[in-house]
């Protein structure tokens, strides 16, 4: 896990990691926040796929979910000069500027969860937008019935990734449960499990009809969850979103989280790397190639598909919380 600085927010291996020769590149990986599940594993990733490939790969954890510390940590490694720095926005018009000065130093760039980000050499998702939001609105409706009202949280109302995924959730459940309506609008929660949790006890005192939740962002799921837990409403109230499966395995067995799909953040942090080092030796991806890590991939204009969900359910959930995700 990284050791995390306040005021810089950045982590302390990238400060003191050691010197290596001029020609090992240097791979840098900011994400949303530092210290979560999630983003530990993904760290994992990152550094079982520098080890493998030769290369200086690191983590950068913000101390929290502001746009303004992932600038500040990007500013950081475009100063340490370094070959690649990917990164998981949490707002993607903010980081424009700051990545479009990393290019212009010659820095390759690489996006995660962020499809629109127009200052990039690539962005790679382990699973489309659209079809994550449709599998989880599939979900949430068998769950429910279609019956009811329910809320949509997402980590921030700018994190690009989130709100695709909700965007195409809920028109997904308008054309399934065409007689479902919202019951306030959109959330930015997700990232925070006591935001999460405060907000689902307030929309079901709020709503004698409230349904549930579905909740993209990985600590969303699970404030939700403990939320229908404390109301002893497991089963009645579905909750529905991605999840670190180690984190919310007991949440699932207990009827308190319904399920979800997720892709391996494990597997995402390799990404990082995998591309990172194929860019700075030269080489690039097409439509149609077998890429490590992603597989065979869909490749349209900057934005690379690999195709790698995982369902999250009582008979999932343990074998995917025992290999680290």
């Amino acid at each position: 896990m990284s050791k995390l600085l306040g005021a810089a927010a950045v982590s302390v291996s990238m400060l003191a990691a050691p010197a290596l020769a001029d020609d090992t590149p240097t791979i840098g990986v900011v994400v949303k926040v530092g210290g979560i599940p999630w983003f530990n594993a993904m760290e994992q990733g990152i550094e079982e796929a520098g080890d493998k490939l030769g290369v200086d790969a690191f983590m950068v954890g913000p101390t929290s979910a502001d746009p303004a510390l992932q600038v500040r940590a990007i500013e950081d490694l475009i100063a340490r000069g370094v070959d690649v720095i990917g990164v998981v926005p949490n707002d993607a018009q903010v980081l424009e500027p700051v990545l479009k000065r990393a290019m212009d130093a010659g820095i390759k760039v690489i996006t995660h969860e962020s499809e629109a980000s127009q200052n990039k050499d690539f962005n790679f998702e382990l699973v489309s937008a659209e079809n994550f939001g449709k599998a989880h609105a599939d979900m949430f409706a068998k769950a429910t019935g279609c019956e009811g009202s329910y809320a949509v949280y997402v980590g921030g109302l700018t994190v690009p990734a989130h709100n695709a995924w909700a965007d195409a959730a809920v028109t997904r459940l308008e054309e399934k449960c065409p007689d479902m309506k919202q019951a306030a609008d959109r959330f930015g929660v997700a990232e925070s499990v006591d935001d999460s949790r405060t907000t689902t006890l307030d929309l079901l005192r709020a709503n004698e009809d409230f349904a549930g939740v579905m909740a993209f962002g990985s600590q969303g799921p699970i404030g939700a969850a403990r939320a229908v837990q404390e109301r002893g409403l497991e089963g009645e109230v579905a909750v529905v979103g991605l999840f670190s499966a180690g984190q919310g395995r007991r949440l699932v067995h207990s009827d308190a989280l319904t399920g979800g799909f997720v892709w391996s953040p494990i597997e995402a942090g390799k990404a990082f790397v995998e591309l990172g080092t194929m860019l700075v030796m030269g080489d690039t991806v097409q439509d149609g190639d077998d890429v490590p890590v992603l597989g065979t991939v869909e490749v349209d204009g900057k934005n690379i598909y690999a195709n790698k969900p995982l369902e999250l359910g009582k008979d999932s959930v343990d074998g995917l919380s025992e290999l680290g995700l």
